[in-house]
């Protein structure tokens, strides 16, 4: 072994243990890496720009791309607020079965974020009892398809950089399906293990809201109840405005009726989640300015609007805003937005016309604070276009009628001309971090192959290892993945444990198909720790469960799993 082999290898392993020991994001430890690699002449900066384009990495952007405009469509949200009801059993396979089958298309760590709201704010079971088995549903949907989560497009790029023609779409199928059920089904007979935790108080600020019924609105004639409106995500409905008079508390029998005025007090970057109810129009839609981008003011104390209502001040007029939410700390407001007194120090949300920064009258009137950005919901032909040409899409690719990538390139030029989304918000949501740990990783691959590391364990260890059984080097690959993925990242898990399956696969002269689907399934497999995968993280947070929660909870889930998998990998390809 000469200075070559050992300068890789350094950083080989440098990189897994800053990740496993190190508070690094892991884009930084993967750039630090890359760049070490470079200066000490392991690599050229060319392989790394031929690893920036890898077919698996551009289909991967494209697809992350695509889906936070999929994001925005009110499918998701619309269903959230009717999943949990009085029947545990009920609420559970809903909720595990909306989560489990949209994963297996979509982005899985946005559908639990857009569940958790609903979940937390239900009346009927705490929300700890539901959480963790959102976040393992989302998991193992995302394990059914190709592009069900990023983790499978990782090892894509891997095989296809190998000289692999790379997955088939349905290549997971099967075996996702098979486990995914299965685990489903378990994780609903140990619900008895999961705690019963006090939500966490709110870390936002409350505003109010006010929302006035249609006519012709789906609300109307039902009651509160019936219309989930106690399960939007960090909005409580807390009066209805009916006719001059104020109903509070609101009751859960509380039938809405057309032209009642609903206030809401919650967090406002959850707007779109009113905007996604048909008939439903907030105090700034009906004035005709909601915008994305909304400016947070104070009221000044020497303000000469102090002491009047905002409807009585023409407050369109005097600053071309409109009032999207108002707060007050201190005190609990109440009737309607547009006849509330405004006061020194209330806090305003404001949706700015294109003539609000150059009013003479703000400065006399507010401290300008912050912007905050929320979603505006796209209109029903907007709608059919993104979830049509996803579907459409999916499908092409599916039956192998146009590539992935291809497919993608397109429905992302479709979705900019439809003004779904735009060239900015593509920009914002560029996946950058994600982009340097895939093309560091590949390029620390290409460190490994370029000094001859891996021809050299393949010469060393081709005598013990040639006549190994390939089922147990199949255990070893996927346990050590797995045992990694708890550790590190879901992605950054795949992206070192792949080259070393691809040496194995070299030495005992295995296919290389089921060792990179083994790898795939287990840097998914992320049921015995909250930080190995992001949907872990977000109901970790959200429901302030203890570490040993999912250790209880998820041990016997990763047995049965893993033997689900390794089994049927055995049986299928081996």
């Amino acid at each position: 072994m000469d200075l070559n082999h050992l300068v890789v290898l350094s950083f080989f392993f440098g990189t897994i243990g800053a990740l496993i020991f190190s508070n690094l994001r892991p884009s930084t430890v993967f750039a630090l890496a890359v760049l070490g690699l470079l200066v000490a002449q392991q690599i050229t900066f060319d392989e790394i720009l031929v690893n920036l384009t890898n077919k698996g990495l551009i289909t991967l952007i494209l697809l992350l791309l695509v889906s936070s405009a999929i994001d925005k469509t009110a499918f998701i949200k619309r269903l959230g607020r009717k999943l949990v009801t009085a029947n545990f059993t009920q609420s559970y396979w809903r909720l595990f079965g909306l989560t489990f089958f949209s994963s297996a298309l979509l982005n899985n760590t946005a559908i639990v974020a857009s569940l958790i709201g609903p979940v937390k704010q239900n009346q009927y079971h705490p929300a700890s009892r539901l959480l963790i088995p959102l976040s393992y549903a989302a998991i193992l949907g995302g394990t059914v398809t190709l592009i069900g989560t990023s983790t499978n497009l990782i090892v894509d790029s891997f095989l296809q950089e190998h000289g692999h023609p790379g997955f088939g779409f349905l290549d997971f199928t099967v075996i996702g399906l098979v486990a995914g059920l299965s685990c489903g089904l378990l994780m609903f007979l140990l619900t008895p293990l999961l705690p019963t935790i006090a939500n966490k108080q709110n870390d936002f600020r409350e505003y109010i809201v006010e929302a006035e019924v249609s006519d012709d609105s789906e609300l109307v004639g039902k009651t509160v109840e019936q219309n989930h409106l106690r399960n939007l995500p960090e909005l409580f409905l807390v009066e209805v405005v009916r006719k001059g008079k104020l109903i509070s508390p609101v009751g859960p029998d509380v039938i809405i009726q057309g032209g009642d005025k609903l206030i809401f007090s919650g967090n406002v970057k959850n707007l779109d989640t009113l905007s996604h109810i048909k008939g439903l129009t907030t105090f700034a839609e009906a004035d005709g300015l909601l915008r994305e981008n909304l400016t947070e003011v104070i009221v000044s104390n020497r303000a000469q609007i102090i002491g009047q209502t905002i409807k009585a001040l023409g407050f369109r007029a005097l600053f071309d805003a409109a009032v999207v939410a108002i707060r007050r700390d201190g005190e609990q407001l109440s009737g309607k937005l547009g006849e509330i007194k405004l006061q020194a120090g209330d806090f305003l949300l404001l949706a700015a016309g294109p003539d609000f920064h150059s009013r003479h009258n703000l400065s006399k009137n507010f401290f300008i604070l912050s912007e905050q950005r929320i979603s505006r919901p796209l209109s029903t032909p907007q709608e059919w276009i993104t979830v049509g040409g996803f579907l459409a899409t999916v499908a092409l690719a599916a039956t192998e009628m146009l590539p992935l990538a291809i497919g993608l390139l397109f429905f992302a030029a479709v979705l900019i001309g439809a003004k779904v989304t735009s060239n900015g918000e593509i920009k914002r949501n560029m996946p950058l971090n994600l982009i340097v740990v895939i093309v560091g990783a590949l390029s620390l691959a290409s460190g490994l192959e370029n000094s001859g590391v891996i021809a050299l364990s393949t010469e060393q260890l081709l005598p013990y290892l040639a006549d190994t059984n390939w089922l147990l080097a199949l255990v070893v690959v996927y346990v050590l993945t797995l045992v990694l993925t708890e550790f590190v990242t879901n992605n950054a898990a795949a992206a070192l444990m792949f080259p070393f399956a691809f040496g194995l696969v070299e030495i005992i002269g295995a296919p290389l198909l089921p060792f990179a689907l083994a790898v795939a399934f287990a840097a998914s497999a992320s049921f015995i720790s909250p930080y190995g995968y992001q949907t872990n993280l977000l109901v970790y947070n959200a429901a302030n469960y203890k570490f040993g929660h999912f250790i209880r909870f998820g041990l016997p889930i990763s047995i049965v799993y893993s033997s689900i998998v390794i089994t049927m990998l055995n049986s299928l390809y081996l």
